[in-house]
């Protein structure tokens, strides 16, 4: 049996002549596109206001049918997220299936998690959306209920399975909240270990599909680290949904660790934000953020906006960050070039990630110590610590000990200070 192919009409408010309307619209298709649905038709009206009982006018709803009709569809999405009842009255009016730029969201969310923190937070999400909806389908399920009285005999069979439903989905929703509590709780504890090992944290962010992990495995290539620490990169919306950490070590023995995030989009369910709230803190603690920017789109301000909103919502501020602004190739920009705290690249060509590097360095690396230290014959273990951990530039045999000229980061400066040697 051949799978029924989803045709869908998407429909969307301009309310007070929003600037960025064309571009919602355009990302929807995108989105309707990521789960392979055709889209066959739109339409739009301007409006001051949603209305409450259907989103688009009344009028505009006999309109919506008979365009669904002669489209052929089998679905219509709206761009904004519904009410329960909206979604009642539209599917009672339209006589149709309808999903809304949440559902969407979400559905793309299901089907790219492949981890189990992912999933789980993609579920309760889920979970959240659908319950206060559940109401919406008092109406249909009553009908199933038996007896033609009035009265309680009417509240039958579909009323009860309502009740049921929803104890399950709040259990579920308690469990997967105490789950998520565990992984957060993990991810914390990894987070202090860093902490205490010093290692800085770079974070990738940004919208969708900028190019992040492209950026993120040319950077592992750059310093010789490829094939097993690849990030899966493709040209759709939420390619990656896991966060990726990689261990950068530079040729001096610097290292730093190199963290991926989920890509962010105009509108995106603040269940989906709240629920992926842990992964997205792993940019909270960064010691620094690199603000990954597709500058070939003509929207790429409004898209930098959107980041640093959901930044914001997820209380990431203050956070010391680079510009990337990544496919420069495309938007025919001078590259690589690098002004202040900003940089041009072409992450696909491999153009500019050197001079990114360097910036990286000089941020995170500008507490690095340069000095001599003598190390006593008997403390051979120390030599070896700094060849492994530190950026060793000259080695030399003297009577008291081995004469290391070294840079170093600020806290093993601190801890090795009996051994610095100043010469007289």
């Amino acid at each position: 049996m051949e799978e029924l192919i989803e045709k869908a009409i998407v429909v969307a408010v301009n309310l007070q002549h929003d600037e960025h309307f064309e571009y919602g619209l355009e990302e929807l298709h995108n989105l309707a596109e990521a789960l392979n649905v055709e889209v066959v038709g739109e339409v739009t009206q301007n409006l001051e206001r949603v209305t409450n009982s259907h989103y688009v006018g009344t009028g505009k709803v006999e309109e919506i049918k008979n365009f669904y009709e002669e489209a052929g569809a089998n679905l219509v999405i709206f761009n904004d997220e519904l009410t329960p009842s909206q979604i009642r009255n539209l599917e009672r009016d339209l006589e149709c299936k309808v999903i809304d730029r949440t559902m969407l969201i979400l559905d793309i969310f299901a089907r790219r998690a492949k981890s189990n923190e992912a999933q789980m937070q993609v579920e309760l999400a889920q979970l959240q959306y659908m319950l206060p909806r559940l109401v919406g389908l008092r109406a249909s399920l009553g009908r199933q209920g038996g007896g033609t009285g009035g009265g309680f005999k009417n509240r039958g069979a579909g009323e009860t399975k309502l009740e049921l439903d929803r104890r399950k989905i709040e259990d579920q929703i308690a469990k997967l909240k105490r789950e998520l509590e565990q992984v957060k709780y993990q991810r914390e504890t990894q987070r202090k270990q860093r902490k205490k090992n010093a290692v800085p944290v770079v974070s990738l962010v940004g919208y969708t599909n900028a190019g992040k992990s492209t950026i993120m495995n040319q950077l592992l290539q750059k310093v010789g680290q490829v094939d097993s620490k690849q990030v899966f990169e493709k040209d759709m919306l939420f390619a990656t949904l896991e966060t990726s950490v990689r261990q950068i070590k530079l040729p001096d023995q610097k290292e730093f660790l190199l963290t991926d995030t989920v890509g962010f989009v105009s509108k995106l369910p603040h269940h989906l934000v709240k629920a992926f709230r842990s992964t997205l803190e792993e940019a909270r603690d960064a010691s620094l953020l690199l603000h990954v920017v597709d500058v070939s789109n003509a929207e790429h301000r409004y898209m930098m906006d959107v980041t640093n909103e959901t930044l914001l919502a997820v209380g990431v501020e203050d956070v010391p960050t680079i510009y990337v602004y990544n496919k420069s190739d495309l938007a025919d920009m001078k590259y690589p070039h690098v002004a202040s705290d900003s940089i041009w690249i072409s992450a696909k060509e491999g153009a500019g990630l050197n001079e990114l590097l360097e910036m990286i360095k000089k941020r995170i690396f500008a507490d690095y110590i340069v000095c001599s230290m003598l190390i006593p014959f008997d403390r051979g273990d120390l030599v070896s610590y700094l060849n492994e951990h530190a950026s060793v530039k000259s080695t030399s045999y003297e009577e008291e000990g081995t004469l290391v000229k070294v840079e170093l980061k600020k806290s093993d400066y601190d801890r090795l200070q009996q051994f610095v040697y100043v010469e007289d």
